[in-house]
């Protein structure tokens, strides 16, 4: 049998990814020449001490980028796509920033741009919305898309250790960062959702279009209350159609145990997509790493080694809904007499904000009131929250968090 012609990749970036990719290309090169005809094959490598771009990106058949960052990857992609050079990248931050430049470069080039390891590792979700359901209409997504925090967040359920405990195991364990803050922050969560949102609709998302925030304020009575109300505590991004136009957003949020993005614990990550044709399917799995990020990286190689079809362009920009109907989880801190909780009902109601559940504990001469409301605009909530912090007997300024009371059968 004839040796297979060599099929040549530029990979630029040789970090924990890069090095785990061309590991897995030299492990998985015999089965990849089997089913593609071609062997594929480290032609060059960038790094910041050895490597020339641009005789990379000239000698090969793709190029795959995994080097982060956003300037110089930038550039690089961009002249790889413009010469006609298929690209693979893992680079989040970069297609949610440049997504529309990046496809009418690759427009202009006759060529693809690939990036399924950009928003769940190994989860195959980019695949599964470009080509599975290609004909299906989305209506919402919802994602643990970043391992970190859902790591942090299960800690501090099963344990009852604080924010700051469960972070500092997640860097000795290696699910965090010694900076974390893009992803306790929320903004990396953010950068796979708008990914997520294109894909779903068919309209591009910026990144600072998605409103976001994090986990660092969350307290493990938070969680510790929430479970006798039957919640679990997730940071999880939504990108759903509202109205005449797309919400995009990423929060802590409160779930039901009947949700299927309850029982996601650990660094894993996992996205419900809903639609009309299919009602919900769940997809889940180990999120970012080294061996799972290759995994994906070589998955999309392998698709334009195949030749299979790329995903089409997106139809312009999204209209941003801001203001979007949400239950919400409400912790304040009163004076333990009479009234208080009247007075609260009172001021939520002024609003339209109906209670649907309510946790009072006596702490002496201070109570906490655990309130969840069903759902309302999130504009409405936040004045009765206003309304709230005027009141005479509250101790601490009220926290709240998101629920999604959501649920699908199972069965």
């Amino acid at each position: 049998m004839p040796e297979a012609e060599p099929f040549h990749i530029g990979l630029l970036g040789h970090g924990t990814v890069g090095a785990a990719f061309a590991a897995l290309v030299d492990e998985r090169a015999d089965e990849v020449a089997r089913i593609t005809g071609r062997r594929p094959l480290i032609s060059g490598v960038l790094t910041r001490s050895r490597g020339d771009a641009a005789g990379i990106i000239a000698g090969a058949d793709v190029v795959v980028e995994l080097m982060g960052g956003v300037d110089t990857a930038r550039e690089h992609v961009l002249t790889a796509l413009r010469a006609g050079t298929p690209v693979v990248t893992a680079n989040k931050q970069l297609v949610s920033r440049h997504g529309p430049e990046l496809w009418e470069a690759a427009a202009q080039g006759g060529t693809e741009l690939r990036f399924e390891a950009a928003v769940a590792g190994v989860v195959p979700v980019i695949r599964v919305l470009g080509e599975s359901l290609a004909g299906a209409h989305v209506d919402r997504i919802h994602g643990i898309v970043n391992g970190t925090t859902n790591y942090i967040l299960s800690q501090m359920a099963a344990t009852g250790a604080s924010y700051a405990d469960a972070l500092r195991e997640a860097q000795a364990l290696g699910y965090a960062e010694a900076d974390p803050t893009d992803d306790v922050t929320g903004a990396d969560a953010a950068a796979k959702m708008a990914i997520l949102a294109r894909l779903a609709f068919g309209r591009w998302v910026h990144l600072d279009d998605v409103v976001y925030e994090g986990i660092e304020h969350v307290t493990a009575d938070d969680i510790a209350y929430a479970r006798e109300l039957g919640l679990s505590l997730k940071l999880v991004g939504t990108a759903e159609r509202v109205a005449d136009g797309i919400s995009v957003r990423v929060h802590p949020v409160f779930l039901y145990a009947e949700h299927p993005l309850a029982a996601i614990d650990g660094p894993y990550n996992a996205v419900t997509i809903e639609s009309p044709a299919i009602t919900e399917i769940t997809l889940s799995g180990p999120g970012a790493g080294g061996p799972q990020t290759a995994s994906a990286v070589l998955g999309d190689v392998v698709g334009v080694m195949r030749g299979t079809r790329p995903l089409p362009a997106a139809d312009g920009p999204a209209k941003l809904v801001h203001d979007v109907r949400s239950s919400f989880y409400l912790h304040l801190e009163v004076d333990d007499r009479p009234g208080v909780l009247a007075q609260v009902a009172e001021r939520l109601g002024l609003q339209g904000i109906s209670v649907k559940s309510v946790v009072q504990r006596g702490l002496g001469e201070t109570a906490r009131l655990v309130i969840v409301s069903h759902p309302a605009p999130e504009s409405r909530f936040l004045a009765a929250v206003r309304l709230l912090e005027a009141l005479d007997f509250l101790r601490a300024a009220p926290r709240a968090i998101r629920v999604i009371d959501e649920t699908f059968d199972v069965a």
